[in-house]
């Protein structure tokens, strides 16, 4: 829902545009783009495919990283003359590791109207493609390259999600997997797109099956939450576990949980489980 008390009636819209496959916009944006009276754009080129696709022939403008500040009053200003704004990322939604936030803070400090748009995300597709706890997670954006840094964000109870060069995902994993080889994680490579690729195992299964192949296109990393300091206790989690699967539970998914609740490892308490089956 847009804000109330423009003044000229002008507005800003945000609008999420696909990750991918173009069919993924959502009928809003499209009118969206359609009544704008300039589109803010991160790549002209790659913004006009989507336009054509869609027969919109709205006025674009370059927004990106080197001239975002500088032009962010600019489009204030049309704003307040009256014009719709529409701001459009590459892929995704703008401001979410993408260009953006100055001009949402300028429009937010000049008073004008600010409609945010729903729409495509990497971020929440690799969390739910990745299968792993979604009730409490972090957005790391992209993950720093310092080994001290990157193992900093890697820690912490909760899920994470991150972006990641495919140049730099295997020795990501591999500090990941030195971190805890037991640590659930998933690679969510070119996501709806034709190469789409969903890759779930343990940090050690993922570093030794990324380590030996050369990775292309864009990578969504998503990581369970790191145990506790110390460790949760194997033997009482698998008993737990062992309750859980002859009330008539699934192995499998009953141990995601325990781990997830005790700070256990999820394999580990699996094995422990099958191990104690006569």
């Amino acid at each position: 829902m847009a804000e109330d008390g423009a003044e000229g009636g002008g507005r800003l819209v945000v609008c999420p545009t696909p990750i991918g496959n173009l069919e993924d916009v959502t009928l809003r944006v499209l009118a969206a783009l359609r009544s704008a009276d300039v589109v803010a754009c991160e790549d002209t080129r790659r913004t006009r495919v989507l336009l054509e696709r869609y027969a919109i022939s709205a006025p674009l403008v370059s927004y990106h990283e080197h001239n975002e500040r500088r032009r962010a009053g600019e489009l204030v200003a049309r704003v307040r003359a009256g014009e719709t704004v529409a701001l459009v990322s590459d892929a995704g939604t703008p401001v979410v590791s993408d260009p953006g936030w100055p001009l949402l803070q300028e429009a937010v400090a000049a008073g004008v109207v600010v409609e945010v748009l729903p729409g495509p995300s990497a971020v929440v597709t690799a969390l739910v493609a990745s299968a792993l706890p979604a009730a409490t997670w972090r957005f790391a954006g992209f993950l720093p390259r310092r080994e001290a840094e990157l193992r900093a964000a890697l820690s912490g109870p909760e899920t994470v999600v991150a972006f990641e060069s495919p140049r730099r995902l295997a020795a990501t994993l591999s500090v990941l997997a030195a971190m805890d080889p037991e640590r659930p994680a998933a690679v969510c490579r070119e996501l709806t797109k034709v190469h789409e690729e969903v890759a779930r195992g343990t940090a050690a299964e993922l570093a030794g099956r990324f380590g030996e192949r050369e990775v292309r296109g864009e990578v969504v990393l998503v990581f369970g939450g790191a145990p506790p300091a110390g460790g949760g206790d194997v033997e009482a989690a698998a008993d737990a576990l062992r309750r859980l699967v002859e009330a008539g539970a699934r192995a499998r998914p009953a141990a995601a949980v325990v781990a997830e609740l005790t700070g256990t490892g999820a394999n580990a308490l699996y094995r422990a489980l099958t191990a104690q089956e006569p």
